[in-house]
């Protein structure tokens, strides 16, 4: 069911579409050129998730919000990428690599996560190609990148020939030093293609150009695995918006935060891991400084996971390595932190009989108990919406603006049955301590981006998005000492909003082995000037002239004989750029190891990233100028920290004017998300309709 800002119909061009999509809703926000906008909630569709896409586009149309000919913008946030790799759903891919080099997806960096676990699992992506999958061709580049061993290319085309009779659909070329000189992956490259023109083809010297073989291999591997399910969404996703009239561009979110076209898209799909979190940390830093608010923390909870994020002076922390399901993907990413934990998350009894919430999901279908739709496999499950239900915190009829319809007694006998009779709790004390492990393990993930770092959270201000976000922020407050709490006009489709206030960019790396004390200036910025040309290209594909993009650089340095490096940003036109660079090192080694090391240092690789102007940012209708009714109910709540129920006021969201402030406890309902207010906050309207949440007492901000 929609729910708009304003009186629906609009007859003007330049309609501008943010689609998200999550685990268990899909979230839409279609702006209109006088920069009001209308937004949408359905579930989402897991098995081909443009469906609820297309869904979307058809609802807006019916309401006379858009017709396909007036959208000039469709951005796009997935988790297509992801699911691929969680759900083991990826290509069958082939791997060509140098001559000695087969096993190395397998040998890994010998690394163990658990190293006392009795029975021991890989730890490196085997599945990605396994070894029969894996063959080995003559040739040879050395380590300056000079051919010794010229390519073979009778037996390339023999292995190639060999992997497609396997069942291949894409193929991966990990050749030795091929970051230095790609001529023979270039070469092996046009050769498979003529050969095999419908298998996708990932090169390790396209993907990632740098050294260190286990993980350059990696990421090629995941490259290839996702490329053909990536493309082939993309086709569907564009074939149906064509059908409805859509001829906008369609441009999709990296992992990094900026948007890119779906054609360059297509040829660097792993660079979109985590393009649906990303989103939502880029909203919530528009959110931050619309309130001058330069450090924050973001937690988008949706009904499957928990994304957590550190931004600081207004910017997220980009990494230049990740990982996926645990595994190594060397792509720059904004740092985020993902837990199991959302409101469909499951309650459970471990074997010891404690209490476990997630990480496993009832996602939307068949989601919660109380959505009706059948119990996960042959026993009811309980999650957390279904506690949410039982402590009064939901309106059966009002949740996710009313397209889905609770039932409080399916909630009940899924909790009773699951987790209240087992342990002799009454179904209020279940469901509350449902919400407390849940808030615990929420707690934890906010402690490992922030306190494992050296950060206090006290200094930080919480935002609050997702569906489920602004229901337990309060909690998460108290428990990490943060006094402050921001909850965005709409936090539930914020990732959507985030993607239309999002820029294009985009990245170019290459390997750069140089001693800092032998190398001079002018190398330095000639090796600039040939990736700032790839990056370049890269922008022109999508319609931005250099003149009008921002340029940054940066160098990944260790100190000689070390082979992890850390990334600092490179200033060419400074006083002594080498001397910055060095400095730069050495701050970031002692923030983040805790000390200060002076030894020579080298640079191993370069970076550039060139940003397109930002657009400009949503802004929302304005609320009642003098404030409405805000009550409209009054209802019977268990709140945290309370030995019984009470009966709290329910407020509406849509009548709360700029300036309001109302005291705890109260729940403050809109048709996107819930907020929970308990008897110690208090709320405040800000001019930009954000909600801030402030702690009541001495010291409170």
């Amino acid at each position: 069911m929609p729910f708009d800002n304003q009186a629906h119909g609009t007859t003007e061009a330049g309609v501008e579409i943010g689609v998200d999509i999550g685990g268990t809703f899909t979230d839409v926000v279609c702006r209109r050129p006088d920069q009001t906008s209308q937004i949408l909630k359905l579930p989402t569709t897991r098995d081909d998730p443009g469906i609820a896409v297309l869904e979307a586009v058809r609802r807006l149309e019916q309401m006379d919000a858009l017709q396909g000919a007036q959208v000039s913008r469709f951005v796009h946030g997935s988790t297509v990428a992801t699911n691929a790799i969680l759900e083991r759903k990826g290509a069958r891919v082939g791997l060509l690599t140098s001559m000695g080099f087969r096993d190395v997806l397998e040998i890994g960096r010998q690394f163990r996560q658990a190293l006392y676990e009795v029975c021991l699992t890989p730890e490196t992506p085997g599945f990605l190609a396994p070894r029969a999958f894996r063959l080995e061709v003559s040739e040879r580049i050395d380590a300056k990148g000079q051919i010794v061993t010229a390519l073979d290319e009778g037996a390339l085309l023999q292995a190639a020939d060999d992997l497609v009779a396997r069942g291949a659909q894409a193929i991966a070329v990990i050749f030795l030093f091929s970051f230095l000189n790609p001529v023979h992956e270039q070469r092996a490259a046009a050769l498979i293609r003529q050969r095999h023109p419908g298998i996708a083809v990932s090169l390790s010297a396209e993907v990632d150009p740098a050294f260190r073989e286990y993980e350059r291999t990696a990421v090629t591997a995941f490259d290839a695995y996702i490329k053909p399910i990536v493309d082939g969404y993309l086709d569907r996703l564009q074939d149906g918006l064509s059908q409805a009239g859509v001829a906008a561009p369609l441009q999709i979110m990296q992992s990094r935060g900026g948007l890119a076209g779906t054609e360059v898209a297509r040829e660097r799909p792993v660079r979109l891991f985590l393009s649906g979190p990303a989103a939502g940390v880029m909203g919530a830093c528009n959110i931050g400084a619309q309130e001058d608010l330069d450090d924050l923390i973001s937690i988008d909870i949706g009904g499957t996971t928990c994304d957590i994020a550190l931004i600081e002076r207004g910017a997220p922390t980009v990494r230049s390595e990740g990982a996926i399901d645990g595994y190594p993907v060397r792509v720059s990413m904004i740092d985020i932190n993902p837990i199991g934990a959302g409101g469909g998350s499951i309650a459970w009894l471990d074997g010891a009989g404690g209490l476990r919430v997630g990480p496993r999901s009832a996602g939307s279908d068949p989601g919660p108990a109380c959505y009706g739709k059948g119990a996960t496999g042959s026993e009811p499950v309980a999650t957390v919406t279904d506690a949410s239900l039982l402590l009064g915190y939901l309106d059966p009829g009002y949740f996710a603006a009313g397209s889905v319809t609770l039932d409080p007694d399916l909630a009940r006998a899924a909790i009773m049955k699951t987790i209240a009779q087992p342990l002799g709790l009454t179904e209020a004390e279940a469901a509350l301590g449902i919400h407390r492990v849940l808030n615990a393990q929420m707690a934890e993930g906010i402690r490992a981006v922030t306190v494992r770092r050296g950060h206090d959270p006290r200094g930080f201000t919480l935002v609050a998005l997702g569906g489920a976000g602004p229901l337990h922020a309060i909690a998460l407050a108290e428990e990490l000492g943060i006094r402050r709490v921001l909850v965005p006009p709409h936090p539930g489709v914020l990732s959507a909003q985030g993607l239309l206030d999002a820029r294009v960019e985009h990245e170019v790396t290459m390997a750069f082995s140089h001693d800092l004390d032998e190398l001079t200036l002018a190398k330095l910025s000639q090796a600039y000037q040939g990736i700032d040309i790839q990056a370049e290209t890269l922008m022109a594909r999508e319609g931005i002239e250099a003149s009008n993009c921002k340029v940054q650089h940066h160098a990944d340095v260790c100190f000689v004989g070390q082979s992890y490096y850390l990334s600092v940003p490179v200033d060419l036109l400074g006083a002594d750029p080498l001397a910055a660079i060095y400095e730069a090192f050495l701050e970031t080694h002692n923030q983040i190891n805790g000390h200060r090391f002076e030894a020579p240092a080298k640079i191993v690789n370069l970076r550039t990233v060139h940003l397109a102007a930002k657009p400009g940012a949503v802004k929302d209708a304005a609320g009642p100028i003098n404030g409405g009714d805000m009550e409209k109910a009054r209802r019977v709540v268990h709140m945290p920290g309370d030995t019984g129920s009470r009966e709290v006021p329910i407020l509406d969201r849509t009548e709360m004017a700029a300036g309001q402030m109302v005291s705890g406890p109260a729940i403050i309902e809109q048709a996107d998300t819930t907020t929970l207010l308990t008897s110690q906050w208090r709320a405040r309207v800000a001019p930009s309709l954000t909600l801030i949440l402030e702690q009541i007492g001495d010291g409170a901000p």
